[in-house]
């Protein structure tokens, strides 16, 4: 190769962050002088990474309250990203569990997908997502109707892709299903650095992330309170209201917290509860980085990093069956060198150097014959 290639970073949006934006920090600190281009961008919400950041975004940016309520404008996102013509460059990384993977691209680009999941309101949790959207009824009834539609665009993006890496094999089993193709594995980044472990120990377990109902927050709440066992919520999210009302006396509910405060739940627990079914599981890494281990539902990304050394499983998502899970639980069995030794398989530096070398290897290879996987119509 010549010249170094011009790169392209493309997301979802920006209007939250969470475990896809740290992906997203990462991408940009692998190619520092690549654009991000996004359907929107609310500065508010986003931390000090993204600002003074050449971050373009579409024309939904410039729609009255779009970023306040993105949800709304799901059918225009395909359209959004089309507009984007990245036919200049010549690798584009893309960051998407929805429709970034639909940007335009020329025929000598090469487009790798990190993909977190295929659209999942699209495929794998299309009727949930319709039964707990908050939309009316008869929006969830015209969402239904065009559900084959959207699903005809996210495959027509989804072989607008030349390379798929995926966050987990569970996710690639998922690529490979709903879009006929293969990924390489190559684990989200988890900034360790934040956390670690203490020698103070309390008597209560620990659930952390957003609290959406898909992340089955109720069954380790109800769990709690058979057991009357000391239990904290630490996120905020659309079910925390449901959930505070369920909750018993021994439930306790911060919201968000500082760092500080975040990396002493952790350490302190007798264990982080993880009984939702996630496509990796960022905050499974984060305890075991604090030295705390995990009790975790038998399915997803879960299964990729919890081994015998560092927690235990449980396989259903009821109450009963969690509380049993509790009951039992001797945290004292895990040693928390154990545990930090496990977390570093998911370091930053190593997701940069991996997803580096991958993409200049599939670069270099692209650059030897056509792209097999150009349909860019």
């Amino acid at each position: 190769m010549g010249r170094k290639p011009r790169v392209a970073l493309v997301h979802d949006h920006l209007v939250q962050d969470g475990g896809a934006e740290q992906v997203l920090r990462e991408l940009m600190r692998t190619w520092p002088d690549a654009p991000v281009y996004t359907a929107y961008f609310d500065p508010r919400k986003m931390g000090p990474d993204f600002r003074g950041k050449d971050i373009r975004t579409s024309y939904l940016q410039r729609l009255p309250l779009a970023r306040r309520f993105y949800k709304w404008t799901m059918l225009l996102l395909d359209g959004a990203f089309r507009r984007f013509d990245l036919s200049e460059y010549d690798v584009v990384v893309s960051s998407a569990s929805a429709w970034a993977k639909s940007v335009r691209t020329g025929s000598d680009t090469l487009h790798v997908c990190y993909c977190h999941t295929p659209t999942r309101y699209l495929w794998s949790d299309a009727d949930r997502y319709i039964r707990e959207t908050g939309y009316p009824g008869f929006l969830k009834s015209a969402f239904r109707a065009l559900l084959g539609r959207l699903r005809k665009k996210d495959l027509r993006a989804a072989r607008g892709v030349d390379d798929y890496v995926a966050n987990s094999r569970y996710v690639a089993d998922r690529i490979k299903r709903y879009y006929g193709r293969p990924a390489a594995v190559i684990h989200p980044p988890v900034d360790s650095s934040k956390f670690g472990p203490t020698a103070k120990r309390r008597d209560y377990f620990l659930l952390a992330g957003r609290l959406e109902p898909y992340k089955r927050c109720d069954v380790v709440i109800e769990a709690a309170n058979r057991l009357g066992i000391r239990l904290i919520v630490m996120g905020n999210g659309t079910d925390r209201a449901r959930l505070e009302k369920l909750a018993g006396p021994t439930v306790e509910f911060t919201g968000r917290v500082s760092d500080a405060k975040r990396k002493q739940l952790f350490a302190e627990a007798r264990a982080l509860v993880n009984p939702q079914e996630e496509d990796f599981g960022i905050t499974v890494v984060e305890a075991l980085a604090s030295g705390t281990p995990v009790i975790a539902f038998r399915e997803g990304g879960a299964r990729e990093i919890v081994t015998a050394k560092t927690g235990a499983f449980f396989d259903k998502q009821t109450p009963d069956v969690v509380a049993a899970a509790l009951r039992t639980f001797k945290s004292e069995r895990y040693r928390p060198a154990d545990l930090l030794e496990r977390s570093k398989d998911f370091s930053a530096s190593r997701f940069r150097a991996r997803l580096r070398e991958h993409v200049h290897r599939t670069y270099q290879a692209s650059d030897q014959g056509p792209r097999r996987h150009a349909d860019r119509r």
